[in-house]
């Protein structure tokens, strides 16, 4: 529904159509001067986190966060979104093949941790699976964002395990010194034949308007593994083309930009086995009709399927974005700044040449964030954020009805500075949300509820620059449309899901009678970090006590295949994570880092999924044009396991990368890696198909960047 009564609702569209209005005219009446440099007094440099909404000094940053640049992301050569963060202190992925993979983030992943594009969701269906690819193509981002722990203050309950935040230059926010810039890149390796390349380009015309072109091509085969039948892995294979216009109009004091994106992929899903078609629940149990008892599986990975073509997904995305800065607008306003997008996206999963299922998300968002000046000696930002959406599905696997959500927040964050030494922040949110069925011939009921989150924090600057905090975080998340209503086969993660929501034919058992509950997260962090000199480190240790957390039970299994309910039971979670670098001298330096995460049930159990502990080490060579990193870590076996999980054997990685910048210049770049050197046999403990599909072998990547 639209809530076409609902006082707040009508309000928050208000300051939003305002907020865009106000910085249109504000951006279109700037007088033509030089753009002044607005920055804060502050002793140490100050860092830009977009998702932050604020520019803070690095001593004053409460969530712990971690950036890749332009270098690093191409440097890593990765394919998906979650394949390019995983290493990062506490981020791992959700690897499904090698078209999708969602970042996880202390053990949790979507939809607790929110993918953005510049601030505003992808609107995709990757909240949905895993299985669905995420959005967000790492060959064109600028930069990516990750804020560990909640951030529901800023973004909602879809972050209370984290955020991503993927930025790109589709809309120009500057205007370019040349009158062309941008670069162009090619990639390639050897453990799926990949072939990459994309290229990026905004022109200046005039004194005020930029625009900007890109676009990205990816086609890789089935990657190969060690010790596999074949050599390689049937359905890994995945292409990738995306494209995106975008203009601005830039002033003195901010811009206002539009831009138009469009993606196709095609990729395999591996693992995925139709004898589990007929499988369905009696209660509690699964009933798999007349198939013969096979001999279990020893965990020895050998599944195969052969005779059956690979499912593939076709997916298509077209997607608008509007945003818009401006910079003191008027008195008592540091900074507006607004962005909306809307999303027309489709994918259909096609089986033996045919359409089986598709599914489609089609949505806006709309926000607005205003960082405003002191009041009372409080500085921080306010806004709102507003978004709706209409999920479809149709065909063999419809296991979620069509739902129309919207959900609309008010939100504030604020900073106090007691002296040198001491920093406050604390913050509020306040968020509504609704599902509604649309023509479901189940009659399942509405969702309609709301939340509420608060935070405070405490930095001590107990040493110069090197800071110890302390924050509290009670968050609320309300649960998302597949959680409440999901019923039937999804045979790409080899399940029958059942919801939270009662159904007249039973579905995971006389529990489905539970009332459901909002979660509630009471998250307390301790960080312990120093941002300069030739020591540097950031260690984070954090507990999560988790009232009726949301999660897919299984309830029975029958060889791979498995009955799933989501339910809601009371689970804690525990962790350290820490990156510690010692800079020898200008050319050489070493880090230390690692990650570890318990998850448990209050009344005994493990949570599914939950990644394995790590630990290892980087070295860092960089002088005359030409930079070396050998990194090599261990990850353990995983034998925390819920039920019906299996262990997962530890393994050893090792990474090497060089990288030239040819005849002395920056703007040329060549690199080599090298990854997975010891060809080790991994399986990823966060994936549905942990074990069916392992990751890939040894590999050889190199490339060019040519920046202009």
């Amino acid at each position: 529904m639209r809530f076409p009564q609902h006082p707040l609702a009508s309000a928050l569209k208000v300051i939003l159509s305002g907020g865009f209005l106000a910085a249109s005219a504000a951006v279109v009446a700037q007088p033509n001067s030089a753009q002044p440099d607005v920055s804060h007094e502050d002793a140490m440099p100050i860092i830009h986190v977009t998702a932050l909404a604020v520019d803070e000094d690095a001593n004053k940053i409460v969530a712990p966060y971690s950036i890749l640049d332009d270098k690093q992301i191409t440097q890593r050569g990765s394919s998906t979104l979650g394949e390019l963060l995983n290493g990062l202190p506490g981020v791992h992925s959700d690897t499904f093949g090698g078209g999708a993979s969602r970042p996880v983030v202390r053990g949790q992943t979507s939809p607790r941790v929110k993918v953005l594009s510049d601030g505003t969701s992808l609107l995709d269906a990757s909240d949905i699976s895993p299985d669905h690819a995420v959005t967000a193509d790492p060959l064109l981002a600028q930069k990516v964002e990750v804020l560990r722990g909640p951030a529901t203050l800023l973004y909602g309950g879809g972050a209370i395990g984290g955020v991503v935040n993927v930025l790109d230059n589709k809309i120009p926010e500057v205007l370019p010194e040349q009158p062309v810039e941008g670069f162009v890149a090619l990639r390639g390796n050897t453990v799926a034949n990949e072939r990459a390349g994309a290229v990026s380009a905004t022109a200046r015309l005039g004194n005020r308007v930029a625009v900007h072109v890109e676009g990205s091509s990816r086609d890789a085969d089935d990657y190969e593994v060690r010790n596999w039948e074949e050599d390689q892995v049937h359905g890994t294979f995945s292409e990738s083309n995306n494209a995106s216009i975008g203009a601005s109009w830039i002033g003195d004091s901010g811009f206002l930009g539009l831009a138009y994106s469009y993606r196709d992929d095609e990729y395999g899903l591996p693992g995925h086995a139709h004898e589990y078609e007929g499988c369905h629940p009696h209660g509690a149990s699964l009933h798999c009709g007349s198939h013969d008892e096979e001999e279990e599986d020893d965990h020895d990975h050998e599944h195969e399927d052969e005779h059956e073509e690979v499912p593939v997904i076709e997916l298509e995305s077209k997607r608008f974005d509007l945003r818009g800065e401006m910079q003191e607008p008027f008195a008592g306003v540091h900074k507006i700044r607004v962005r909306a997008s809307h999303t027309d996206y489709e994918h259909h999963e096609i089986e033996e040449d045919e359409i089986a299922t598709t599914f489609r998300n089609e949505g806006y968002e709309g926000r607005i964030e205003i960082d405003h000046a002191p009041v009372l000696g409080w500085h921080g930002v306010v806004g709102a954020q507003f978004s709706n959406t209409e999920f479809s599905a149709l065909g063999e696997e419809a296991f979620i009805p069509d739902t129309e959500s919207e959900t609309l927040g008010i939100f504030a964050v604020e900073h106090y500075e007691l002296n040198e030494q001491w920093h406050l922040e604390v913050g509020a949110r306040y968020e509504q949300q609704e599902h509604t069925p649309v023509n479901d011939p189940r009659n399942r009921p509405a969702f309609d509820d709301s939340a509420t989150s608060f935070s405070a924090a405490i930095i001590w600057e107990f040493i110069p620059e090197t800071t110890l905090a302390l924050s509290f975080a009670n968050a609320e998340r309300l649960p998302q449309a597949q959680e409440l209503y999901a019923r039937g086969v999804h045979l790409a993660t080899n399940t029958y899901e059942c919801g939270l929501v009662p159904h007249p034919l039973t579905c995971g058992g006389l529990e489905n009678n539970a009332a459901i509950s909002k979660e509630v997260s009471n998250n307390i962090e301790l960080s312990l970090r120093k941002h300069s000199g030739d020591l540097t480190y950031s260690i984070n240790a954090f507990r999560n006590d988790v009232d009726d957390y949301i999660y897919a039970r299984t309830l029975d299994q029958y060889e791979d295949f498995r009955l799933i309910k989501y339910t809601q039971q009371d689970a804690e979670f525990t962790g350290v994570e820490g990156e510690v670098t010692y800079q020898f001298d200008e050319t050489v330096a070493a880090t230390l880092f690692g990650d570890y995460v318990q998850a448990e049930f209050v009344d005994g159990g493990n949570l599914p999924r939950i990644p394995a502990s790590r630990v290892g080490g980087r070295l860092n060579m960089e002088a005359d044009g030409i930079g070396a990193e050998l990194e090599y870590y261990h990850v353990n076996n995983q034998d925390d396991i819920a039920d019906y999980e299996a262990e997962t054997p530890g393994y050893n990685m090792l990474n090497a990368t060089v990288s030239i910048s040819l005849f002395g210049d920056e703007r040329y770049l060549v690199f080599v890696r090298g990854s997975n050197l010891l060809n080790e046999e991994i399986w990823n403990h966060s994936s549905f198909l942990a074990a069916v599909v392992p990751q890939p072998g040894r590999s050889l990547s190199a490339g060019f960047k040519y920046t202009f």
